[in-house]
C-alpha cells in the first residue's frame, strides 16, 4: 500500500517571496495573469530566477501556473500579498505624516521595515492615520483614457524616486493615460496642470495607481 503524500508546506514568507507576492499580485489587480517578463522588469531580476521562483511558489500552493497564460495567486497567496501590501501602506503614510520624511526617502524605509515590524505596531499606525485600503493598478496596465491617482512606487531606489518628484509623479498626483506606444513603449499622461510626462515601460510598471473614474 502506499503511502499518501502529504501536501508540502508553505514556505516561509522571506523578504523575496513577499516582494515575488506582491508583484504579482499588481500585475494581475485587474484580472488576467502575470509574466516572467514582467515580473522580471518589475523586480529587476534575470527570467531564470522569477521561473524557479514560480516554481517553488506554484508547488507549495501560493501561486497557480497557466501554460503559455502565466501566473496568478491563489486565495493563500493573496491574503499574504494583501497583507504585505497593506503594511508598506500604512509605513509610508505614517513616515511621511508624522514623522516627516520626504517621498524620495520614505519608500526605502518602508520596505525595510515592512519586513520586521509586528502585527501590532501597524495596527497601531493604522489606527493614527487614514489608510488608503484600495487595490492598485500598475500605470503600465491602465487601460489608454483611464483616470487615476498615483499611490504608490514599487521601487526602492532614491535616485529614480527622485527623479520622479521632480516629474511631478508623486503620490497622490492625479493622471490621465492619453496614449500607449505599442510593443511595451512608453506611456504618455496628462498631469492635473495640463503637463504631459513620457514613462518608459519599466518606470511605469513600478507606478501602481488607484482608478477614479467616476469620482
Amino acid at each position: 500500500m502506499s503511502a499518501i503524500r502529504s501536501p508540502q508546506p508553505p514556505p516561509a514568507l522571506t523578504r523575496s517571496v513577499e516582494d515575488y507576492l506582491k508583484s504579482v499580485f499588481h500585475l494581475t489587480s485587474q484580472g488576467g495573469f502575470a509574466t516572467t517578463s514582467d515580473i522580471a522588469e518589475m523586480l529587476a531580476v534575470a527570467p531564470p530566477s522569477v521561473s524557479g521562483m514560480m516554481k517553488r511558489l506554484s508547488e507549495t500552493g501560493l501561486i497557480e501556473h497557466v501554460p503559455y497564460r502565466g501566473v496568478q495567486l491563489t486565495p493563500q497567496g493573496r491574503r499574504a500579498a494583501l497583507q504585505m501590501i497593506r503594511r508598506h501602506r500604512i509605513l509610508e503614510s505614517y513616515l511621511t505624516s508624522r514623522l516627516g520624511y520626504d517621498w524620495g526617502d520614505v519608500h526605502v524605509e518602508a520596505e525595510r521595515l515592512e519586513h520586521a515590524v509586528s502585527e501590532k505596531l501597524i495596527e497601531r499606525m493604522a489606527d493614527a492615520g487614514e489608510i488608503e485600503e484600495a487595490e492598485l493598478v500598475p500605470l503600465a496596465k491602465t487601460e489608454v483614457g483611464g483616470r487615476v491617482v498615483l499611490q504608490e512606487v514599487g521601487d526602492e531606489h532614491p535616485a529614480r524616486l527622485h527623479y520622479l518628484a521632480e516629474q511631478g509623479l508623486t503620490p497622490g498626483v492625479r493622471l490621465t493615460v492619453i496614449e500607449r506606444q505599442p510593443f511595451n513603449g512608453p506611456t504618455i499622461v496628462r498631469l492635473g496642470d495640463g503637463t504631459t510626462r513620457v514613462v518608459g515601460q519599466e518606470l511605469a510598471l513600478l507606478l501602481f495607481c488607484r482608478p477614479t473614474d467616476g469620482e
